[in-house]
Protein backbone atom coordinates (compact mmCIF):
# COMPACT_ATOMS: atom_id res chain seq x y z
CA UNK A 1 0.00 0.00 0.00
CA UNK A 2 2.85 2.38 0.84
CA UNK A 3 4.29 1.72 -2.59
CA UNK A 4 0.98 2.64 -4.27
CA UNK A 5 0.57 5.78 -2.11
CA UNK A 6 4.13 6.83 -2.87
CA UNK A 7 3.56 6.23 -6.58
CA UNK A 8 0.34 8.22 -6.52
CA UNK A 9 2.00 11.16 -4.77
CA UNK A 10 4.86 11.07 -7.29
CA UNK A 11 2.41 11.10 -10.23
CA UNK A 12 0.48 14.00 -8.65
CA UNK A 13 3.67 16.01 -8.12
CA UNK A 14 4.79 15.32 -11.66
CA UNK A 15 1.45 16.37 -13.10
CA UNK A 16 1.48 19.62 -11.14
CA UNK A 17 5.09 20.19 -12.16
CA UNK A 18 4.32 19.52 -15.82
CA UNK A 19 1.32 21.81 -15.70
CA UNK A 20 3.47 24.57 -14.26
CA UNK A 21 6.11 23.98 -16.94
CA UNK A 22 3.50 24.07 -19.70
CA UNK A 23 2.20 27.34 -18.33
CA UNK A 24 5.63 28.94 -18.54
CA UNK A 25 6.33 31.24 -21.46
CA UNK A 26 8.57 29.42 -24.01
CA UNK A 27 12.12 30.73 -24.05
CA UNK A 28 13.26 32.45 -27.26
CA UNK A 29 9.70 33.28 -28.34
CA UNK A 30 8.40 36.84 -28.37
CA UNK A 31 4.76 37.72 -28.97
CA UNK A 32 3.80 40.50 -31.32
CA UNK A 33 2.54 42.55 -28.41
CA UNK A 34 5.87 42.24 -26.60
CA UNK A 35 7.57 43.90 -29.57
CA UNK A 36 5.67 47.13 -29.02
CA UNK A 37 7.81 48.36 -26.15
CA UNK A 38 10.17 51.28 -26.92
CA UNK A 39 13.21 49.04 -26.42
CA UNK A 40 11.94 46.34 -28.76
CA UNK A 41 10.73 48.82 -31.37
CA UNK A 42 14.30 50.12 -31.57
CA UNK A 43 15.41 46.54 -32.18
CA UNK A 44 12.81 46.17 -34.93
CA UNK A 45 14.24 49.23 -36.67
CA UNK A 46 17.73 47.71 -36.44
CA UNK A 47 16.29 44.49 -37.84
CA UNK A 48 15.00 46.45 -40.84
CA UNK A 49 18.49 47.89 -41.39
CA UNK A 50 20.00 44.41 -41.13
CA UNK A 51 18.10 43.34 -44.25
CA UNK A 52 20.65 45.33 -46.25
CA UNK A 53 23.16 42.61 -45.39
CA UNK A 54 20.71 39.70 -45.68
CA UNK A 55 21.90 38.42 -49.03
CA UNK A 56 22.96 35.06 -50.32
CA UNK A 57 25.96 34.30 -52.50
CA UNK A 58 23.70 34.29 -55.58
CA UNK A 59 21.41 37.24 -54.75
CA UNK A 60 23.71 40.16 -53.87
CA UNK A 61 22.11 43.38 -52.69
CA UNK A 62 24.97 45.13 -54.46
CA UNK A 63 23.26 44.00 -57.72
CA UNK A 64 26.50 43.17 -59.56
CA UNK A 65 25.02 40.07 -61.23
CA UNK A 66 22.28 42.24 -62.77
CA UNK A 67 24.07 45.57 -63.09
CA UNK A 68 27.65 44.64 -64.05
CA UNK A 69 27.35 41.24 -65.69
CA UNK A 70 24.55 42.19 -68.11
CA UNK A 71 26.07 45.51 -69.09
CA UNK A 72 29.34 44.74 -70.85
CA UNK A 73 31.47 45.45 -67.78
CA UNK A 74 31.71 41.88 -66.48
CA UNK A 75 31.48 38.23 -67.47
CA UNK A 76 29.88 35.58 -65.29
CA UNK A 77 33.03 33.63 -64.56
CA UNK A 78 33.18 30.51 -62.42
CA UNK A 79 33.90 27.05 -63.75
CA UNK A 80 32.13 27.17 -67.09
CA UNK A 81 28.64 27.94 -68.35
CA UNK A 82 26.91 25.41 -66.10
CA UNK A 83 28.37 26.83 -62.91
CA UNK A 84 25.53 28.95 -61.51
CA UNK A 85 23.71 28.57 -64.80
CA UNK A 86 21.05 31.07 -63.77
CA UNK A 87 23.66 33.78 -64.13
CA UNK A 88 24.65 32.39 -67.51
CA UNK A 89 21.05 32.84 -68.62
CA UNK A 90 21.21 36.49 -67.53
CA UNK A 91 24.42 36.99 -69.48
CA UNK A 92 23.08 35.29 -72.61
CA UNK A 93 19.71 37.11 -72.39
CA UNK A 94 18.09 34.77 -74.95
CA UNK A 95 17.84 31.88 -72.46
CA UNK A 96 16.60 33.97 -69.53
CA UNK A 97 13.16 32.70 -68.49
CA UNK A 98 10.55 33.43 -65.80
CA UNK A 99 11.49 30.23 -63.94
CA UNK A 100 15.08 31.36 -63.26
CA UNK A 101 15.60 30.53 -59.58
CA UNK A 102 17.72 33.59 -58.84
CA UNK A 103 15.04 35.91 -60.20
CA UNK A 104 12.54 34.41 -57.77
CA UNK A 105 14.98 34.41 -54.84
CA UNK A 106 15.81 38.08 -55.33
CA UNK A 107 12.13 39.03 -55.46
CA UNK A 108 11.53 37.24 -52.16
CA UNK A 109 14.69 38.70 -50.60
CA UNK A 110 13.62 42.25 -51.43
CA UNK A 111 10.10 41.70 -50.10
CA UNK A 112 11.57 40.35 -46.85
CA UNK A 113 13.30 43.72 -46.48
CA UNK A 114 10.05 45.55 -47.26
CA UNK A 115 8.17 43.38 -44.75
CA UNK A 116 10.62 44.24 -41.97
CA UNK A 117 10.31 47.96 -42.71
CA UNK A 118 6.50 47.80 -42.82
CA UNK A 119 6.22 45.72 -39.65
CA UNK A 120 8.43 48.12 -37.74
CA UNK A 121 6.50 51.10 -39.16
CA UNK A 122 3.22 49.73 -37.83
CA UNK A 123 4.71 49.64 -34.33
CA UNK A 124 6.44 53.02 -34.57
CA UNK A 125 3.27 54.67 -35.90
CA UNK A 126 1.23 53.32 -32.98
CA UNK A 127 3.52 54.33 -30.11
CA UNK A 128 3.19 57.61 -28.28
CA UNK A 129 5.96 60.12 -28.99
CA UNK A 130 6.22 60.88 -25.29
CA UNK A 131 7.45 57.35 -24.58
CA UNK A 132 9.37 57.12 -27.86
CA UNK A 133 11.08 60.47 -28.55
CA UNK A 134 12.78 59.17 -31.71
CA UNK A 135 9.43 58.39 -33.33
CA UNK A 136 9.62 60.83 -36.25
CA UNK A 137 13.24 59.99 -37.05
CA UNK A 138 12.60 56.23 -36.92
CA UNK A 139 9.56 56.60 -39.17
CA UNK A 140 11.78 58.45 -41.62
CA UNK A 141 14.52 55.81 -41.46
CA UNK A 142 12.04 53.01 -42.09
CA UNK A 143 10.43 54.80 -45.01
CA UNK A 144 13.89 55.36 -46.45
CA UNK A 145 14.69 51.65 -46.14
CA UNK A 146 11.37 50.68 -47.69
CA UNK A 147 11.96 53.08 -50.58
CA UNK A 148 15.44 51.64 -51.07
CA UNK A 149 13.93 48.17 -51.55
CA UNK A 150 11.21 49.43 -53.86
CA UNK A 151 13.84 51.27 -55.92
CA UNK A 152 15.63 47.95 -56.40
CA UNK A 153 12.37 46.27 -57.44
CA UNK A 154 11.71 49.07 -59.91
CA UNK A 155 15.03 48.88 -61.73
CA UNK A 156 15.03 45.07 -61.70
CA UNK A 157 11.40 44.12 -62.45
CA UNK A 158 9.71 47.43 -63.40
CA UNK A 159 6.25 46.49 -62.08
CA UNK A 160 5.38 44.93 -58.76
CA UNK A 161 2.71 44.93 -56.04
CA UNK A 162 3.17 47.99 -53.83
CA UNK A 163 2.53 47.12 -50.18
CA UNK A 164 2.84 49.57 -47.30
CA UNK A 165 2.21 49.41 -43.55
CA UNK A 166 -1.50 50.16 -43.94
CA UNK A 167 -2.18 47.01 -45.96
CA UNK A 168 -3.53 44.00 -44.10
CA UNK A 169 -1.50 40.83 -44.56
CA UNK A 170 -4.73 39.05 -45.51
CA UNK A 171 -5.05 41.43 -48.45
CA UNK A 172 -1.55 40.90 -49.86
CA UNK A 173 -2.83 38.18 -52.16
CA UNK A 174 -5.32 40.67 -53.64
CA UNK A 175 -2.78 43.35 -54.58
CA UNK A 176 -1.87 43.19 -58.29
CA UNK A 177 1.50 44.12 -59.77
CA UNK A 178 -0.01 46.43 -62.41
CA UNK A 179 -2.16 48.61 -60.16
CA UNK A 180 0.08 51.65 -60.66
CA UNK A 181 1.66 53.17 -63.73
CA UNK A 182 5.40 53.48 -64.22
CA UNK A 183 5.27 57.14 -63.21
CA UNK A 184 3.07 56.49 -60.17
CA UNK A 185 5.46 53.89 -58.80
CA UNK A 186 8.39 56.28 -59.12
CA UNK A 187 6.36 58.97 -57.36
CA UNK A 188 5.54 56.64 -54.46
CA UNK A 189 9.21 55.75 -54.02
CA UNK A 190 10.13 59.44 -54.22
CA UNK A 191 7.47 60.29 -51.60
CA UNK A 192 9.10 57.96 -49.06
CA UNK A 193 12.53 59.45 -49.71
CA UNK A 194 11.06 62.96 -49.48
CA UNK A 195 9.44 62.17 -46.12
CA UNK A 196 12.78 60.83 -44.93
CA UNK A 197 14.65 63.92 -46.13
CA UNK A 198 12.14 66.21 -44.38
CA UNK A 199 12.18 64.35 -41.08
CA UNK A 200 15.68 62.97 -40.58
CA UNK A 201 18.34 64.84 -38.61
CA UNK A 202 21.39 66.22 -40.37
CA UNK A 203 23.63 63.94 -38.31
CA UNK A 204 23.17 60.60 -36.57
CA UNK A 205 25.04 59.52 -33.47
CA UNK A 206 25.39 55.95 -34.76
CA UNK A 207 27.39 55.16 -37.87
CA UNK A 208 25.25 53.57 -40.56
CA UNK A 209 21.96 55.28 -39.76
CA UNK A 210 20.72 57.36 -42.68
CA UNK A 211 20.48 61.13 -42.28
CA UNK A 212 18.75 64.01 -44.07
CA UNK A 213 21.39 64.15 -46.79
CA UNK A 214 21.40 60.39 -47.42
CA UNK A 215 17.68 60.62 -48.09
CA UNK A 216 18.07 63.75 -50.22
CA UNK A 217 20.68 61.99 -52.38
CA UNK A 218 18.41 58.96 -52.79
CA UNK A 219 15.56 61.29 -53.73
CA UNK A 220 17.74 62.93 -56.39
CA UNK A 221 18.58 59.51 -57.83
CA UNK A 222 14.91 58.49 -57.91
CA UNK A 223 13.86 61.72 -59.62
CA UNK A 224 16.62 61.27 -62.20
CA UNK A 225 15.31 57.83 -63.12
CA UNK A 226 11.73 59.11 -63.18
CA UNK A 227 12.72 61.99 -65.45
CA UNK A 228 13.44 59.54 -68.32
CA UNK A 229 9.86 58.72 -69.31
CA UNK A 230 9.27 55.17 -70.58
CA UNK A 231 6.32 53.76 -72.46
CA UNK A 232 4.80 50.32 -71.86
CA UNK A 233 7.55 48.70 -73.94
CA UNK A 234 10.39 50.38 -72.02
CA UNK A 235 11.23 52.89 -74.77
CA UNK A 236 12.48 56.24 -73.46
CA UNK A 237 10.04 58.73 -74.94
CA UNK A 238 11.00 62.04 -73.29
CA UNK A 239 12.93 63.68 -70.45
CA UNK A 240 10.97 65.62 -67.86
CA UNK A 241 12.61 69.02 -67.46
CA UNK A 242 10.82 69.81 -64.19
CA UNK A 243 12.07 66.61 -62.59
CA UNK A 244 15.58 67.26 -63.89
CA UNK A 245 15.51 70.66 -62.19
CA UNK A 246 14.51 68.92 -58.97
CA UNK A 247 17.47 66.54 -59.37
CA UNK A 248 19.79 69.54 -59.51
CA UNK A 249 18.13 71.15 -56.49
CA UNK A 250 18.39 68.02 -54.35
CA UNK A 251 21.98 67.38 -55.37
CA UNK A 252 22.74 70.97 -54.41
CA UNK A 253 21.35 70.34 -50.91
CA UNK A 254 23.79 67.44 -50.46
CA UNK A 255 26.71 69.30 -52.00
CA UNK A 256 25.94 72.46 -50.04
CA UNK A 257 25.77 70.60 -46.73
CA UNK A 258 29.57 70.51 -46.57
CA UNK A 259 29.38 67.02 -45.05
CA UNK A 260 30.77 65.16 -48.04
CA UNK A 261 33.70 65.35 -50.41
CA UNK A 262 35.56 63.09 -52.79
CA UNK A 263 38.09 60.86 -51.05
CA UNK A 264 41.65 61.84 -51.91
CA UNK A 265 42.15 58.44 -53.57
CA UNK A 266 39.31 56.48 -55.17
CA UNK A 267 40.68 53.35 -53.51
CA UNK A 268 39.66 54.70 -50.10
CA UNK A 269 36.09 53.72 -50.95
CA UNK A 270 36.97 50.03 -51.17
CA UNK A 271 39.13 49.45 -48.09
CA UNK A 272 37.99 48.61 -44.57
CA UNK A 273 40.61 50.89 -43.05
CA UNK A 274 39.09 53.96 -44.72
CA UNK A 275 35.39 53.05 -44.75
CA UNK A 276 32.72 55.57 -43.71
CA UNK A 277 34.99 58.26 -45.12
CA UNK A 278 34.04 61.64 -46.61
CA UNK A 279 32.62 60.12 -49.78
CA UNK A 280 30.28 57.65 -48.07
CA UNK A 281 26.68 58.83 -48.38
CA UNK A 282 24.98 55.43 -47.91
CA UNK A 283 26.75 52.11 -47.31
CA UNK A 284 25.92 48.59 -46.24
CA UNK A 285 27.62 48.24 -42.87
CA UNK A 286 29.21 44.79 -42.65
CA UNK A 287 30.98 43.48 -39.53
CA UNK A 288 33.01 40.72 -37.89
CA UNK A 289 33.99 39.96 -34.31
CA UNK A 290 30.46 41.05 -33.45
CA UNK A 291 29.49 38.17 -31.17
CA UNK A 292 28.47 35.84 -34.00
CA UNK A 293 30.55 32.96 -35.30
CA UNK A 294 31.65 34.49 -38.59
CA UNK A 295 30.33 38.02 -38.40
CA UNK A 296 27.99 39.81 -40.77
CA UNK A 297 30.26 39.79 -43.79
CA UNK A 298 29.68 40.67 -47.43
CA UNK A 299 28.36 37.37 -48.80
CA UNK A 300 27.11 39.08 -51.95
CA UNK A 301 30.73 39.30 -53.17
CA UNK A 302 31.92 35.98 -51.75
CA UNK A 303 32.05 34.33 -55.17
CA UNK A 304 34.33 37.03 -56.60
CA UNK A 305 37.35 35.67 -54.72
CA UNK A 306 39.93 33.72 -56.68
CA UNK A 307 41.52 30.26 -56.61
CA UNK A 308 44.95 31.03 -55.20
CA UNK A 309 45.86 29.14 -52.02
CA UNK A 310 45.15 32.10 -49.75
CA UNK A 311 41.55 32.26 -51.04
CA UNK A 312 40.51 29.02 -52.76
CA UNK A 313 37.26 29.96 -54.52
CA UNK A 314 35.34 30.91 -56.76
CA UNK A 315 36.27 33.13 -59.74
CA UNK A 316 32.98 34.85 -60.63
CA UNK A 317 32.38 38.50 -61.65
CA UNK A 318 35.23 38.69 -64.16
CA UNK A 319 35.95 42.04 -65.87
CA UNK A 320 35.35 41.88 -69.62
CA UNK A 321 38.08 42.66 -72.13
CA UNK A 322 35.85 45.41 -73.48
CA UNK A 323 35.74 47.16 -70.12
CA UNK A 324 39.51 46.83 -69.64
CA UNK A 325 40.05 48.34 -73.09
CA UNK A 326 37.61 51.16 -72.30
CA UNK A 327 40.05 52.52 -69.69
CA UNK A 328 42.46 53.48 -72.50
CA UNK A 329 43.06 57.18 -73.04
CA UNK A 330 44.33 59.17 -76.00
CA UNK A 331 47.50 61.23 -76.23
CA UNK A 332 45.74 64.08 -74.47
CA UNK A 333 44.72 61.83 -71.57
CA UNK A 334 41.02 61.84 -72.53
CA UNK A 335 38.81 58.77 -73.04
CA UNK A 336 38.64 57.04 -76.40
CA UNK A 337 34.91 57.21 -77.11
CA UNK A 338 35.54 55.00 -80.12
CA UNK A 339 38.48 52.93 -81.26
CA UNK A 340 39.41 51.70 -77.78
CA UNK A 341 38.53 48.18 -78.91
CA UNK A 342 41.71 47.87 -81.00
CA UNK A 343 44.41 45.95 -79.17
CA UNK A 344 43.79 43.67 -76.19
CA UNK A 345 46.42 43.96 -73.45
CA UNK A 346 46.01 40.98 -71.16
CA UNK A 347 48.91 40.80 -68.70
CA UNK A 348 52.25 42.09 -67.51
CA UNK A 349 54.08 44.72 -69.52
CA UNK A 350 51.42 44.78 -72.25
CA UNK A 351 49.78 47.54 -70.21
CA UNK A 352 52.75 49.79 -70.84
CA UNK A 353 51.90 49.89 -74.55
CA UNK A 354 48.83 52.09 -74.13
CA UNK A 355 47.75 55.08 -72.05
CA UNK A 356 45.32 54.26 -69.27
CA UNK A 357 42.97 55.90 -66.79
CA UNK A 358 44.35 54.95 -63.30
CA UNK A 359 40.90 53.65 -62.31
CA UNK A 360 41.76 50.54 -64.32
CA UNK A 361 44.08 49.27 -61.57
CA UNK A 362 41.53 50.10 -58.85
CA UNK A 363 38.88 48.02 -60.63
CA UNK A 364 40.67 45.09 -62.31
CA UNK A 365 43.17 42.51 -61.04
CA UNK A 366 45.63 41.97 -63.92
CA UNK A 367 48.05 39.03 -64.24
CA UNK A 368 51.58 40.12 -63.40
CA UNK A 369 50.42 43.23 -61.52
CA UNK A 370 50.17 43.82 -57.74
CA UNK A 371 46.92 42.65 -56.21
CA UNK A 372 44.88 45.14 -54.16
CA UNK A 373 47.68 47.62 -53.48
CA UNK A 374 50.12 44.95 -52.22
CA UNK A 375 53.39 45.52 -54.17
CA UNK A 376 54.82 42.06 -53.43
CA UNK A 377 51.55 40.15 -53.82
CA UNK A 378 51.32 39.56 -57.58
CA UNK A 379 48.14 38.42 -59.28
CA UNK A 380 48.60 35.40 -61.57
CA UNK A 381 46.69 33.61 -64.32
CA UNK A 382 46.89 30.52 -62.11
CA UNK A 383 44.56 32.23 -59.64
CA UNK A 384 41.75 32.26 -62.20
CA UNK A 385 39.29 29.44 -62.61
CA UNK A 386 38.44 29.16 -66.30
CA UNK A 387 40.76 31.51 -68.21
CA UNK A 388 40.11 29.78 -71.52
CA UNK A 389 36.43 30.71 -71.23
CA UNK A 390 36.33 33.93 -69.23
CA UNK A 391 39.85 35.31 -69.44
CA UNK A 392 42.28 35.88 -66.58
CA UNK A 393 41.13 39.09 -64.88
CA UNK A 394 39.39 39.46 -61.52
CA UNK A 395 37.28 42.15 -59.91
CA UNK A 396 39.21 44.24 -57.36
CA UNK A 397 36.78 46.60 -55.67
CA UNK A 398 34.80 43.82 -54.01
CA UNK A 399 37.80 41.87 -52.67
CA UNK A 400 40.42 42.43 -50.00
CA UNK A 401 43.83 40.73 -49.51
CA UNK A 402 43.93 37.68 -47.23
CA UNK A 403 46.01 39.49 -44.59
CA UNK A 404 43.50 42.32 -44.29
CA UNK A 405 41.90 42.52 -40.81
CA UNK A 406 38.46 42.57 -42.44
CA UNK A 407 39.01 39.25 -44.25
CA UNK A 408 36.89 36.34 -43.00
CA UNK A 409 36.51 32.73 -44.06
CA UNK A 410 33.16 30.94 -44.03
CA UNK A 411 34.29 27.58 -45.44
CA UNK A 412 34.25 26.89 -48.31
CA UNK A 413 33.70 30.59 -49.05
CA UNK A 414 35.26 33.81 -47.84
CA UNK A 415 34.70 37.53 -47.94
CA UNK A 416 35.26 40.58 -45.78
CA UNK A 417 33.52 42.91 -43.38
CA UNK A 418 34.44 46.05 -45.30
CA UNK A 419 31.48 48.25 -46.18
CA UNK A 420 29.95 48.43 -49.63
CA UNK A 421 28.96 51.87 -50.88
CA UNK A 422 25.47 52.12 -52.34
CA UNK A 423 25.70 55.91 -52.79
CA UNK A 424 29.01 57.73 -53.08
CA UNK A 425 29.47 61.48 -53.26
CA UNK A 426 30.83 60.88 -56.76
CA UNK A 427 27.31 59.66 -57.61
CA UNK A 428 25.79 62.93 -56.44
CA UNK A 429 28.19 65.00 -58.54
CA UNK A 430 27.55 62.97 -61.67
CA UNK A 431 23.75 62.85 -61.15
CA UNK A 432 23.78 66.63 -61.03
CA UNK A 433 26.04 66.81 -64.09
CA UNK A 434 23.73 64.45 -66.00
CA UNK A 435 20.64 66.50 -65.16
CA UNK A 436 22.41 69.72 -66.14
CA UNK A 437 23.41 68.30 -69.52
CA UNK A 438 19.84 67.17 -70.21
CA UNK A 439 18.74 70.72 -69.28
CA UNK A 440 21.16 72.05 -71.94
CA UNK A 441 23.42 73.48 -69.25
CA UNK A 442 26.47 71.45 -70.22
CA UNK A 443 28.87 74.26 -69.30
CA UNK A 444 27.65 74.04 -65.68
CA UNK A 445 28.29 70.27 -65.74
CA UNK A 446 31.92 70.59 -66.87
CA UNK A 447 33.43 71.38 -63.45
CA UNK A 448 31.55 68.51 -61.81
CA UNK A 449 32.85 65.94 -64.29
CA UNK A 450 36.34 67.39 -64.03
CA UNK A 451 36.27 67.00 -60.23
CA UNK A 452 35.81 63.27 -60.73
CA UNK A 453 38.49 63.09 -63.41
CA UNK A 454 41.02 65.07 -61.39
CA UNK A 455 40.56 62.79 -58.40
CA UNK A 456 41.00 59.76 -60.62
CA UNK A 457 44.18 61.21 -62.13
CA UNK A 458 45.53 61.76 -58.62
CA UNK A 459 44.72 58.19 -57.50
CA UNK A 460 48.05 56.56 -58.38
CA UNK A 461 49.82 56.50 -55.01
CA UNK A 462 48.70 52.95 -54.19
CA UNK A 463 49.41 51.55 -57.66
CA UNK A 464 53.20 51.22 -57.55
CA UNK A 465 55.23 48.05 -57.76
CA UNK A 466 57.82 47.18 -55.15
CA UNK A 467 60.50 49.08 -57.11
CA UNK A 468 58.34 52.22 -57.26
CA UNK A 469 57.37 51.82 -60.92
CA UNK A 470 53.86 51.44 -62.36
CA UNK A 471 52.58 48.30 -64.06
CA UNK A 472 50.47 50.35 -66.46
CA UNK A 473 51.14 53.62 -68.28
CA UNK A 474 48.82 56.22 -66.84
CA UNK A 475 47.85 59.34 -68.74
CA UNK A 476 44.74 61.23 -67.76
CA UNK A 477 43.61 64.82 -67.69
CA UNK A 478 40.48 66.94 -67.35
CA UNK A 479 38.30 68.26 -70.19
CA UNK A 480 39.58 71.67 -71.32
CA UNK A 481 37.27 73.16 -73.95
CA UNK A 482 39.17 74.88 -76.74
CA UNK A 483 42.37 73.09 -75.73
CA UNK A 484 41.70 69.34 -75.88
CA UNK A 485 37.99 69.14 -76.73
CA UNK A 486 34.93 70.98 -78.07
CA UNK A 487 32.40 70.97 -75.23
CA UNK A 488 29.07 70.74 -77.06
CA UNK A 489 25.93 69.26 -75.50
CA UNK A 490 26.36 66.06 -77.49
CA UNK A 491 30.01 65.73 -76.48
CA UNK A 492 29.20 66.49 -72.83
CA UNK A 493 26.52 63.78 -72.76
CA UNK A 494 28.97 61.22 -74.13
CA UNK A 495 31.63 62.37 -71.67
CA UNK A 496 29.21 62.05 -68.74
CA UNK A 497 28.09 58.58 -69.74
CA UNK A 498 31.68 57.45 -70.26
CA UNK A 499 32.68 58.90 -66.91
CA UNK A 500 30.00 56.92 -65.10
CA UNK A 501 31.29 53.70 -66.67
CA UNK A 502 34.88 54.34 -65.58
CA UNK A 503 34.09 55.68 -62.12
CA UNK A 504 31.64 52.95 -61.13
CA UNK A 505 33.15 50.01 -63.00
CA UNK A 506 32.16 46.67 -61.40
CA UNK A 507 29.93 48.38 -58.82
CA UNK A 508 26.63 47.10 -60.23
CA UNK A 509 25.32 50.35 -61.76
CA UNK A 510 26.06 50.16 -65.46
CA UNK A 511 23.12 48.15 -66.83
CA UNK A 512 20.59 50.36 -65.06
CA UNK A 513 22.28 53.46 -66.46
CA UNK A 514 21.97 52.05 -69.98
CA UNK A 515 18.26 51.30 -69.52
CA UNK A 516 17.63 54.75 -68.02
CA UNK A 517 19.29 56.40 -71.03
CA UNK A 518 17.35 54.20 -73.47
CA UNK A 519 20.49 52.82 -75.15
CA UNK A 520 20.73 49.35 -73.59
CA UNK A 521 19.97 47.46 -76.79
CA UNK A 522 22.40 49.34 -79.02
CA UNK A 523 25.26 49.39 -76.55
CA UNK A 524 24.92 45.81 -75.28
CA UNK A 525 24.50 44.22 -78.71
CA UNK A 526 27.48 46.20 -79.99
CA UNK A 527 29.47 44.99 -76.99
CA UNK A 528 28.39 41.38 -77.54
CA UNK A 529 29.49 41.48 -81.17
CA UNK A 530 32.96 42.63 -80.04
CA UNK A 531 33.40 40.48 -76.96
CA UNK A 532 32.06 37.29 -78.56
CA UNK A 533 35.04 37.31 -80.97
CA UNK A 534 37.26 36.97 -77.88
CA UNK A 535 34.81 34.93 -75.79
CA UNK A 536 33.08 32.50 -78.19
CA UNK A 537 30.54 31.34 -75.60
CA UNK A 538 28.80 34.72 -76.17
CA UNK A 539 28.21 34.04 -79.90
CA UNK A 540 24.51 33.32 -79.38
CA UNK A 541 23.91 36.01 -76.74
CA UNK A 542 21.65 38.87 -77.79
CA UNK A 543 19.75 41.63 -76.01
CA UNK A 544 16.13 41.83 -77.15
CA UNK A 545 14.78 45.38 -77.14
CA UNK A 546 11.43 45.88 -75.39
CA UNK A 547 12.02 42.76 -73.31
CA UNK A 548 15.44 42.52 -71.70
CA UNK A 549 15.41 45.95 -70.08
CA UNK A 550 13.79 44.21 -67.08
CA UNK A 551 13.71 40.77 -65.57
CA UNK A 552 10.59 38.67 -65.97
CA UNK A 553 8.11 38.54 -63.12
CA UNK A 554 9.12 35.24 -61.44
CA UNK A 555 6.87 32.34 -62.44
CA UNK A 556 6.66 31.24 -58.82
CA UNK A 557 5.25 34.62 -57.83
CA UNK A 558 2.67 34.53 -60.63
CA UNK A 559 1.64 31.09 -59.41
CA UNK A 560 1.52 32.20 -55.76
CA UNK A 561 -0.76 35.09 -56.80
CA UNK A 562 -3.05 32.60 -58.58
CA UNK A 563 -2.43 34.36 -61.85
CA UNK A 564 -3.12 37.88 -60.54
CA UNK A 565 0.37 39.16 -61.42
CA UNK A 566 0.91 40.08 -65.06
CA UNK A 567 4.12 39.15 -66.88
CA UNK A 568 6.50 41.73 -68.33
CA UNK A 569 6.48 42.18 -72.14
CA UNK A 570 8.30 39.59 -74.23
CA UNK A 571 8.45 36.74 -71.69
Amino acid sequence: MKKYITLGIFILIMSISCKNELDLKPQGVVSGEDLNSPENIEKMVISAYSSLGNESIVTPNTLWSWGSMRSGDALKGGDGLGDNSGWNDYEQFVTNRPDNTYTDQMWAQIYNGIARANDALVRVNAIDEGSFPNKKSRQAELRFLRANWYFMLKILYNKFPYIDETDSKDDYIKIPNDEFTNDELWSMIAADFKFAADNLPETQAEVGRVNKYTATAALAKTLLYQAYKQDDKHNVTSKDQVLLEQVVQNCDVVIGSGRYSLAADIGDNFLAETENGPESVFAIQYSKNDGTKYGRIDMGHALSYTLNSEFGCCGFHVPSQDMVNAFKTDENGLPLFSGYETGDPKEGTEFLNYNFDPRLEHSVAIPGHPFKYSPNYIFSVSWTRAPATYGAYASLKDMCPPNDPSFQRIPPFMSSSKNWELIRYADVLLWKAEALIELNRENDALALINQIRQRAANSTGRLKRADGSFSSKFKMTTYQPGVNCVWTNTFAREALRYERRMEFAMEGNRFFDLVRWGIADTFINSYLSRESVKKPYLKTARFQKNRDEYLPIPLNQINFSLGLYKQNPGY
